[in-house]
């Protein structure tokens, strides 16, 4: 349908059939009575020609001078983990809205923009940072643009023309496309699939790229600089966090369990990093906790209400909150820094999903690695091929590497065992041997005479806690095997996958082999090929 076509007024936009109106158009006589601005169809076109029909839709408030453009961005290139972790639906289109003046169009004001999935209505946070990404971008855009810099393109193509070229051509070799500014070859269209695969690079408050001791981590999030910090409770991104405690109360535990940990660690100077920004409830411009000027004492003590009122309440998220307000005023806004700061994806796995063999029923699906990270490995993996092995790590240094990421801390001041083959990330097929870097002794280790005694008490109640990680390792010529010691000195050659929690009274299997074809067969089973297939 031709675009002129396309109107709508108040009246008919009301009702049943309002998506179909919208997509779809209706021709009406109002057309011919609305003035539009040249350049508007010309535009509108030329997004159809580099893309689709369908990649556009228009919506005319004629009464008003409006119209909203809607621009719809296609996702699919995001890998299905990073989808989940995003919140995102990864086969819908993510609509970025653009509404400004009919008439006036270029000339008149920047257009306001909205960022929404349809099917998307709860923790859409992540359009939340694109909106606030496009806004900027189209403000210092917008202004660039007018009829004088139309008039200079318009001498441009005629040029291009005359020497032989093709209007599509010269669409896609400039880059003009005015409702989509011209800066970025393509514009808004083309600046938004830059920057959604990369997201998780860029602070959620000031959009400034993340520095991270080893690279950006899976989740985005807010950056320490103090401004952001405080920016960041009003832009909506916590919105989720009551969602998280009441639907995932054994991750929130453990990530408090992590927490506590390292900060009873006597390494805590060195391995509780991140330490807590947190803004104070009582004096919203200030730092009740602040990285500057670290307070070790005081963050114990709100941590221990956490973990008490955790431990006492079972209720609703709200009960929890007004029991630890009462309790510590800081407690509650240290949860919230807790679940917010973590940079992973991390879920409890169903049942039907758990591997048997590791006899804990506190099994996690652990997703870490930036989609940059996770598609270099893909590529890795098809030249040399994977498999699985563990990770033996202390409890007190997981909630570092939930946030930054598993680190090669060979000779560096992280490293807490010995590096006897070299500097690199250790691993191992056997389980006994990665459980001894997990700080279990050979004792607690379940052999197949015994059987496996969980105890029944809350999970954040056991003050020993131990884990174990099984990764997926590039089976490269880098990969160093020295006997059932592996070491890989590339860090973008492990993945975590999967994420191994005992109590007091549990007992794990110390004759696990993960080069077993049985032991490979369940794991295959339990991932599935929908995530990690090559």
């Amino acid at each position: 349908m031709d675009i002129k076509g396309q109107c709508w007024t108040d009246e008919e936009s009301d009702g049943e059939n309002e998506s179909e109106q919208f997509l779809y158009g209706i021709q009406g006589s109002c057309a011919a009575d609305l003035y539009r601005h040249p350049q508007l169809d010309a535009d509108i076109e030329a997004v159809k020609d580099i893309y689709t029909d369908s990649a556009v839709s228009v919506r005319e408030y004629g009464t008003i001078d409006d119209v909203d453009i809607d621009l719809h961005i296609n996702i699919g290139f995001l890998d299905e983990e990073v989808a989940t972790a995003w919140k995102v639906i990864r086969t819908e289109p993510i609509i970025v809205r653009l509404r400004f003046s009919l008439s006036q169009y270029l000339d008149g004001p920047e257009p306001s923009v909205e960022v929404f999935q349809p099917s998307n209505k709860e923790g859409f946070s992540l359009g939340l940072q694109l909106k606030k990404i496009l806004s900027t971008f189209t403000s210092q855009q917008w202004k660039h643009l007018s009829n004088e810099f139309l008039k200079a393109q318009q001498e441009k193509r005629h040029s291009w023309f005359k020497a032989g070229g093709t209007i599509k051509k010269f669409r896609r070799e400039s880059g003009f496309i005015a409702i989509l500014p011209p800066s970025c070859h393509g514009g808004i269209m083309k600046y938004s699939e830059q920057r959604i695969p990369t997201l998780n690079e860029y602070c959620v408050v000031c959009d400034e790229q993340h520095v991270f001791q080893n690279g950006s981590m899976l989740k985005p999030a807010v950056c320490t600089r103090e401004l952001c910090v405080f920016s960041f409770y009003t832009l909506g991104v916590m919105s989720g966090a009551a969602e998280e405690v009441a639907t995932g109360a054994e991750v929130v535990d453990l990530l408090v369990a992590m927490c506590r940990a390292a900060l009873e660690s006597p390494r805590k100077s060195i391995i509780f990093e991140p330490y807590p920004s947190v803004v104070d409830p009582n004096d919203p411009k200030t730092l009740a906790f602040n990285p500057k000027k670290k307070n070790y004492e005081r963050l114990q003590k709100a941590l221990d209400s956490v973990m008490s009122i955790r431990e006492m309440t079972q209720g609703s998220y709200l009960e929890i909150k007004k029991q630890m307000d009462k309790l510590d005023p800081l407690a509650h806004p240290l949860l919230q820094w807790i679940i917010s700061s973590n940079r992973s994806h991390i879920v409890k796995l169903p049942l039907s999903r758990q591997l048997k063999f590791m006899h804990t029923s506190h099994q996690f699906l652990l997703l870490s690695s930036p989609p940059a990270k996770e598609a270099r490995f893909r590529t890795a993996k098809k030249l040399y091929g994977s498999t699985f092995a563990f990770h033996g790590s202390h409890i007190e240094n997981w909630h570092s590497v939930l946030r930054n990421g598993l680190v090669n801390a060979s000779y560096t001041k992280l490293q807490l065992h010995g590096a006897a083959y070299g500097k690199g990330i250790y691993l191992s097929p056997i389980s006994s041997i990665s459980f001894g870097y997990s700080g279990r002794n050979s004792s607690s280790l379940h052999h197949p005479a015994s059987l496996c005694r969980p105890i029944q008490s809350r999970f954040l109640q056991s003050r020993n806690l131990n884990c174990i990680a099984l990764c997926e390792v590039i089976t490269s010529k880098d990969l160093q095997k020295h006997g059932n010691i592996w070491v890989c000195p590339v860090s973008d050659h492990v993945c975590t996958r999967f994420f191994f929690v005992y109590e007091d009274g549990q007992v794990g299997d110390a004759n696990i082999n993960t080069q077993e074809p049985k032991v490979q067969k369940e794991i295959m089973r339990v991932i599935g090929t929908q995530i990690y297939s090559s």
